[in-house]
């Protein structure tokens, strides 16, 4: 059962890494994604809070304990000539599921949006987790079923690097 505190958000902070892996783990795993899951404190550390970093997090506390985050980076759109803001992960544990929590951390990324002069935030949500998508609905989001997202990872981005 989950606290009924007030949850805090906030920007995350290097004490949070193990936490914030913990939690990335646990979204693999619900995304039946573990077996590509690489992720670790000294990964990811450096993208976070390195001289250079690529990454921010937001976490959600309850009672003082970090029951969610958010990680997202900028992007940009050529045809706005603005950038945006790219959510690469939201995940609330589940007992704390329902409270307002995933709701709050999109508010306050929405805003972080604004603030920077963003044309766009955006995030991709998988096709068979219908909560998610109605949930993202109801707060207004379009999903855009004409995309589809490209990757190269692994040895095929070796292989067509060295083309």
């Amino acid at each position: 059962m989950f606290s009924r505190a007030t949850p805090r958000i906030r920007a995350a902070e290097r004490r949070d890494l193990s936490a914030i892996v913990e939690l990335i783990r646990e979204l693999a795993e619900f995304e039946q994604l573990s077996h590509l899951c690489q992720v670790s404190p000294e990964a990811l550390g450096p993208h976070l809070f390195g001289p250079k970093p690529v990454v921010e997090c937001l976490v959600g506390e309850v009672d003082g304990e970090v029951v969610a985050f958010a990680l997202f980076f900028t992007n940009f759109s050529t045809f706005l000539a603005k950038p945006g803001l790219y959510l690469e992960d939201l995940y609330v544990r589940p007992a704390h599921r329902g409270t307002g929590l995933g709701k709050t951390l999109l508010i306050h990324l929405a805003q972080l949006a604004v603030q920077r002069g963003c044309g766009r935030f955006e995030w991709s949500v998988l096709d068979w987790n219908e909560n998610a998508i109605r949930f993202y609905e109801g707060l207004g989001a379009s999903v855009m079923p004409d995309w589809r997202i490209c990757r190269v990872t692994g040895d095929a981005l070796t292989e067509l690097a060295g083309r």
